[in-house]
């Protein structure tokens, strides 16, 4: 071959772990990371019978840019009003090789978020009492299983493969987690007891069915793309949770990404150097059920630097996508009520600037080096 496959699978190997583990974490749209997620954790390219890639995965996020559509209002931040969302988000992965091209996966989310506003608290200023106030919510978020199957042998294709897959969110996390209000009642006097944002709950109270479409492309020596498609179809049309002000139930929206990157293979062992762009949203209507319930639809597009990592087995990777361009689009909701009323209607959402996501995954078992041989089998002793 005019380059060397298990040079180049074993570096984007992290890459697509990091893809498939962090997506969906944008903010006051309700994509939250731990609570969604493709069935293809791990690449496993170069994942044979019996062997596994276990991993941690960390994302850190800092919403409270406010948009309607793809308008900015910068005025939410210039007077102080708005909405801040932290967001910390650790899954814990295991991938298992189940043949040289079937794989299943499994993940176990841990999500911890605090959001201050001034809305919720008494009301924004002027006419509110301008008081910001934390509230919190933490623990298990949503857990998902899956498989997935490549479709060339990786033995004998070495130029490219794709893989599809398939799995379920299970309803794990908590949806209907409470906190302290601030300036309730119609006094303004009283301190209450409710659910929190939606945006900050640890789960979407629905069951959802996953679909990606994942591969990589090797170009030569030093360059491969990779690309990573998912759809999350949650067939719960709203969980029965009121919002604060009761006027409507949350729904269990479905979820999107889209990724393409190409990852250049550096002269330094181990080492590869990312660059690509992503999309990742919430629809306004679902592909299946209904699509009643309160939800902040919308979607961001983000160009992603990255390095990643790999040595003795191990696969380290950092990406930072920075939003380019966020859309706040109008919700179910607001399409009737611009339907009915003639006047056009849509809400606000805050978006984050970037993400930090880090990952760190180990892959072990089987019979790592039955099927390399010659060069093949030298790069990997002299990389470790």
């Amino acid at each position: 071959m005019y380059f060397n496959y298990f040079k180049v699978s074993l570096l984007t190997l992290g890459l697509i772990f990091c893809f498939s583990t962090e997506i969906l974490a944008q903010g006051c749209v309700a994509i939250r990371g731990g609570s969604s997620c493709s069935t293809g954790f791990g690449n496993v390219f170069n994942l044979s019978k019996g062997e596994v890639l276990a991993g941690i995965n960390y994302r850190h996020f800092k919403s409270f840019r406010h948009f309607r559509g793809d308008h900015e209002e910068p005025h939410r931040v210039e007077q102080g009003t708005e909405v801040i969302n932290y967001s910390n988000l650790l899954d814990f992965n295991v991938t298992y090789g189940i043949t040289n091209r079937l794989y299943a996966t499994a993940t176990l989310p841990f999500v911890h978020f605090d959001r201050s506003s001034m809305y919720e608290h008494g009301g924004n200023p002027p006419n509110g009492l301008g008081e910001r106030h934390y509230t919190t919510a933490y623990g298990l978020a949503d857990i998902r299983v899956g498989a997935g199957y490549w479709l060339f042998d990786p033995i004998e294709n070495h130029s490219y493969n794709y893989a599809v897959g398939l799995g379920f969110k299970l309803p794990t996390g908590k949806h209907d987690y409470t906190d302290t209000f601030y300036n309730q009642g119609p006094d303004r006097d009283e301190t209450r007891e409710a659910v929190v944002d939606q945006s900050i709950q640890p789960g979407d109270g629905g069951f959802g069915i996953t679909v990606d479409f994942q591969g990589n492309h090797f170009v030569s020596d030093h360059f491969v793309m990779s690309t990573f498609l998912y759809y999350m179809l949650n067939v719960t049309e709203t969980n029965g949770v009121l919002t604060r002000n009761g006027n409507s139930e949350f729904s269990s929206p479905d979820q999107f990404a889209a990724l393409l990157g190409v990852t250049y293979i550096s002269n330094l062992k181990g080492l590869g150097i990312y660059f690509g762009g992503r999309l990742e949203g919430v629809p306004s209507s679902d592909l299946i059920g209904g699509s009643e319930g309160y939800r902040r639809p919308g979607y961001a597009v983000s160009l992603e630097p990255g390095l990643n990592f790999a040595k003795n087995n191990f696969i380290f990777n950092l990406t930072v996508p920075i939003a380019i361009y966020r859309n706040r689009i109008q919700s179910y909701a607001d399409k009737l009520i611009t339907q009915q009323t003639g006047e056009f209607r849509i809400g606000d959402a805050a978006f984050a600037d970037y993400l930090i996501n880090f990952s760190v995954a180990y892959k072990f078992g089987g019979n790592q080096q039955k099927e390399i041989e010659g060069s093949e089998l030298e790069f990997i002793n002299d990389s470790n």
